[in-house]
């Protein structure tokens, strides 16, 4: 009967090159002194000489596996010593925030991490146009507003962050309610946002951050489902007079999906009232389901950047115009409107 080698099958070949090494020596050499050579058993040949082709016919596969291996546990290692090194931070207090709050690093590793599977997964957003915001310099995203909770403001967020190929950041402008709620106002700043007035906005365009606003504000996303898509009133045009103060470009923006995550087909107002909230919302699953009904619907959502109006050819004194505020106004609805309806038009279901 054939003399075979030892099979090693305690998985030495995964641990180091060190040991196959010091393995392939030893089988070239032979039986050590006073070992004897290992036959297989009777019909078990076939099965050793199997093992041995797949060992030694060609490396490439062991190699490979092994260089997986160690780049996995090199990834692991990685993001355990990031993660160790960012909480040490938060801890000792070494990390920055501008003037306004924004902690760019707990917006990337953390608030950005816990959205982005509700962008991807849950509403599956489609970007397009997202070229159309500039690479440097400020910019004015202006976009409709709609969904009974403002989940929008927080995926268009997440596709200007995820998208843009400068990794630009998008700094929204929030209504006074978001700053008087505790925990929501510290994340509000902490993600870049801030109060919807007009100075902070005009200094954030001026140090050339993406500034996003949605003029129609509580009327918008607290509008019945019977009035979906339908702009409502962009206020006095305040957000234009901003963009040329600061003679940035303002950038439409368009938003498909959110209007059916809570379909609002009441508004108890005397409940709203009560609570000091703008609207109690109603709809087929709220209150009735309880925490259940809060969950939102899985529509399939589309955000789209427009062209950019720009600004920077208007003199100083174009920000009193109240005509040319009703015109650039007027304009910057009506190229969200219908851009809203051509969606609408090419979009399949609501669901997918």
């Amino acid at each position: 009967m054939a003399d075979a080698k030892v099979i090693p099958f305690d998985d030495d070949r995964s641990r180091s090159g060190g040991a196959q090494r010091s393995a392939r020596r030893r089988a070239a050499a032979g039986p050590a002194v006073g070992t004897a050579a290992v036959s297989a058993l009777p019909g078990q040949q076939d099965a050793v000489l199997q093992v041995q082709e797949a060992g030694q016919g060609d490396g490439e596969p062991v190699e490979g596996a092994q260089a997986r291996d160690g780049a996995r546990r090199g990834g692991w290692d990685r993001r355990i010593a990031g993660g160790l090194a960012f909480l040490r931070r938060r801890v000792t207090g070494d990390y920055e925030v501008d003037e306004f709050g924004y902690d760019k690093e707990l917006t990337d590793q953390v608030l950005m991490s816990v959205l982005r599977p509700m962008y991807e997964k849950y509403f599956r957003v489609e970007v397009k146009g997202i070229e159309n915001i500039p690479s440097d310099g400020g910019a004015l995203i202006v976009a409709n507003h709609s969904g009974t909770l403002p989940l929008d403001g927080l995926m268009l967020q997440v596709a200007v962050h995820d998208n843009h190929p400068a990794d630009r950041h998008l700094r929204l402008l929030a209504a006074d309610l978001v700053f008087m709620m505790p925990v929501v106002n510290e994340l509000a700043r902490k993600a870049g946002h801030t109060l919807a007035c007009a100075e902070d906005a005009e200094r954030l365009l001026r140090q050339g951050e993406v500034v996003g606003v949605m003029p129609e504000g509580f009327k918008g996303i607290g509008k019945p489902f019977g009035d979906r898509y339908k702009l409502q009133r962009f206020g006095r045009g305040g957000f234009v007079s901003t963009a040329l103060r600061a003679g940035v470009p303002i950038v439409p923006c368009s938003i498909v999906g959110a209007e059916e995550i809570y379909p609002m087909i009441g508004n108890a107002k005397t409940l709203a009232r009560v609570l000091g909230i703008p609207y109690f919302p109603i709809t087929p699953t709220f209150p009735w389901l309880g925490p259940l009904g809060a969950v939102p619907l899985p529509t399939k959502w589309t955000i789209q950047f427009g062209e950019p109006i720009s600004t920077d050819g208007y003199p100083v004194e174009a920000a009193e115009d109240p005509m040319l505020m009703f015109n650039l106004t007027d304009q910057v609805r009506e190229q969200i409107q219908h851009t809203l309806y051509k969606l609408l038009v090419q979009r399949r279901s609501v669901f997918f």
